[in-house]
């Protein structure tokens, strides 16, 4: 009898235990993926902020203002080029040999390249090489941000509880502000400590020798995280069953389920068009063409991202309550009405004015960009939802992300207006919007409603 009554302690004392562990370790998992991603953004856009603020004067010094200008986002863009490409190949590897050792290579090799940029030395030193190494290394860039997107992003959804994948999803997603903030609290640091010819000369080498800080994430990641419940799933195929991770993923993923891609894809065209526009050129734009101050803009940049990322979690957090879909409606068709009075406000040269622009945009496009880390995982199976969320995020990299500054500088440059820059971002949001009405929704009221539902599993065609 005293054993029998025992055991059963015993037992629920053990369960306990591991579900106590268990919480823990995804605790640990969600910081980790919060950190890294943090940093690993850090260095994709500090890139943008040196590209509109520095890179003009250290590469390409004997151009006009505006040429000198357009040449550094042309080199912005190089890395948004090589983003697609670094989806496809880690999304290949990630759904063959897991998602944790692409996450691992990715981290590494951006930390690798933000370095070696704040090496180079001008084009007053090497010449025509400089802006030649400054566009491998960005390109190297845009292959491991690229390749990290979807590693993070499935390592949180999938080894979270089903019913809090949204909210899982946005800890790689407040990386975006996160990194913004740190970039821009680095360059603020660098100019004010230093006169703007130590700053152009050697300062802004400063922050770019700080993406160090990615290794000891490497590490504890390498070691300490084990690859998502998901994908040992798909390891341990059964005996004469058929083997559950497929040889060609991403063929299988372009093959059989392109539309799903190209709808995903276009799901970021607000937060992205809005998004790069904030962060690169309009800090450009107010500097060179309203004579606003760099370290002011800067200031309200760091402030908006602020507001911006607790708007993340609050949208993941919803759409695991209200759905994926009505998130991303509000947020884009915000963004629709927002787009001339964004430009009106800044077009004033008030930093306030400035600052509510930016915000008010930010929260907006936050809205968006929140649930779809969850979004864009649960419209794929799992065998290739590292190739398709991969390749649907980051085909949105190359069409929309980094030509943005680029096309709003050329057609300002042309115009001498902001009204089509904001047509434009009008139209991104319009896409976002008729794409998202296209998919469907994979977290519907009948499975939030059934405690054992797992979001995104297709119940119907």
């Amino acid at each position: 009898m005293a054993s029998s009554t025992v055991e059963p302690n015993k037992g629920t004392a053990d369960t306990s235990a591991e579900a106590v562990d268990a919480r823990r370790a995804h605790r640990k998992l969600l910081a980790a993926g919060l950190i890294g991603s943090s940093i690993e953004w850090y260095d994709f856009f500090l890139y943008g902020t040196a590209a509109a603020l520095v890179f003009p004067h250290v590469f390409f010094p004997d151009s006009s203002a505006l040429m000198g200008t357009l040449l550094s986002f042309s080199t912005f863009w190089s890395g948004f080029l090589a983003r697609p490409l670094g989806g496809v190949v880690a999304g290949h590897f990630g759904d063959r040999y897991g998602r944790k050792p692409m996450v691992v290579v990715s981290v590494a090799a951006m930390g690798a390249a933000t370095l070696l940029i704040g090496c180079l030395p001008g084009a007053s030193t090497i010449g025509v090489l400089a802006p030649i190494l400054l566009v491998a290394l960005r390109f190297v860039q845009g292959l491991a941000c690229g390749g990290q997107w979807g590693g993070i992003a499935l390592l949180l959804t999938e080894s979270a509880d089903p019913k809090k994948r949204g909210f899982a999803g946005t800890f790689g997603q407040m990386g975006v502000p996160f990194g913004v903030i740190l970039g821009n609290v680095s360059f603020l640091i660098a100019t004010a400590v230093m006169s703007n010819e130590s700053f152009l000369s050697w300062g802004w080498r400063i922050p770019f020798f700080c993406s160090a800080l990615l290794f000891p994430v490497v590490l504890y990641i390498q070691t300490r995280v084990e690859d998502t419940p998901e994908f040992r799933q798909l390891k341990q195929a059964t005996a004469g069953a058929a083997p559950k991770v497929v040889a060609a993923p991403l063929s299988d993923a372009v093959r059989n389920h392109w539309r799903t891609i190209l709808l995903g894809s276009g799901l970021l065209g607000a937060t992205n068009c809005l998004f790069y526009i904030s962060i690169a050129g309009v800090l450009s734009y107010a500097t060179a063409e309203l004579g606003m101050n760099r370290s002011s803009l800067l200031m309200m940049s760091l402030l908006s991202s602020l507001v911006t990322a607790p708007v993340i979690l609050w949208a993941g957090a919803m759409s695991d309550r209200i759905g994926r879909k009505p998130m991303i409606f509000v947020g884009a068709g915000a963004l629709v009405l927002w787009a001339f009075p964004y430009f009106w406000l800044v077009n004033t040269a008030s930093f306030a004015l400035f600052f509510i622009a930016v915000t008010v945009g930010g929260i907006f496009q936050s809205m968006t960009y929140g649930p779809l880390a969850s979004y864009l995982g649960e419209l794929f199976d799992p065998r290739i939802r590292y190739s398709g969320a991969s390749l649907a995020y980051q085909l949105a990299a190359i069409t929309i992300s980094g030509g943005t500054p680029l096309i709003m500088t050329a057609i300002i440059a042309q115009t001498e207006a902001t009204t089509f820059v904001s047509v434009y971002v009008a139209l991104m949001s319009l896409l976002t919007v008729g794409c998202a009405w296209g998919l469907r929704e994979t977290n519907p009221a009948s499975v939030r409603a059934d405690p054992h539902a797992v979001p995104g599993l297709r119940t119907s065609s």
